[in-house]
């Protein structure tokens, strides 16, 4: 039994947290959040506390970087996990330096990344996508990275593609998807009208 899956789509600041967290109210289950945010300095610490305040108290917080199919794995009907965020998710995975990925070339400005790693990338969101598989439903926040300038770096490019890449996947796989823009929801999927090939 397939649970819902909504992905919500924004820039830096746009409101797409917010949304989210309201969605995951309007459904009326049990809330799993799953942070993915790595605290590394002060001032990210100052901003995960105020996402922390603003969740209702009732919400459990799980608080992992990297293997968030597994916990969503443990989900059951009656759960709405909501994981804030996947491009976060897909800078952790894409920065770690673990194995089987250590044919990354020692120049960055070679190729910043292997093919090997940047298909497993892909293949873990695919996972993602499909991980409602056991009822619960899924809502996931993702930045979209592409509308801004192009990056001056080769690590940058790579990983603003990836995200792009991931979000397709995401949203292929979605039941509904929204972009939100200053605060506004534009619903995208599924549009009245609009025939996806």
């Amino acid at each position: 039994m397939k649970g819902k899956l909504i992905l919500v789509l924004g820039g830096t600041r746009s409101g797409k947290s917010d949304f989210a967290e309201q969605q995951a109210v309007r459904l009326e289950k049990r809330v799993i959040y799953i942070a993915t945010a790595a605290v590394k300095d002060g001032e990210m610490a100052k901003r995960v506390q105020k996402h922390r305040a603003r969740r209702p108290a009732s919400w459990e917080t799980v608080e992992e970087e990297k293997n968030v199919i597994d916990v969503i794995r443990k989900g059951q009907k009656g759960d709405v996990f909501l994981l804030d965020c996947a491009t976060l998710w897909v800078t952790n995975l894409l920065l770690d330096q673990c194995p089987p990925f250590q044919d990354v070339p020692a120049s960055w400005e070679d190729v910043p990344v292997s093919p090997k790693k940047e298909a497993w990338i892909l293949e873990q969101a695919h996972l993602l996508g499909d991980s409602v598989n056991n009822g619960a439903d899924l809502i996931i926040v993702a930045s979209e990275t592409g509308l801004g300038l192009v990056p001056e770096n080769p690590l940058a490019r790579v990983f603003r593609d990836l995200a792009g890449k991931v979000n397709q996947i995401l949203a292929s796989k979605a039941d509904e998807v929204y972009f939100i823009i200053a605060g506004l929801p534009l619903k995208i999927k599924p549009c009245a009208g609009l025939k996806m090939e």
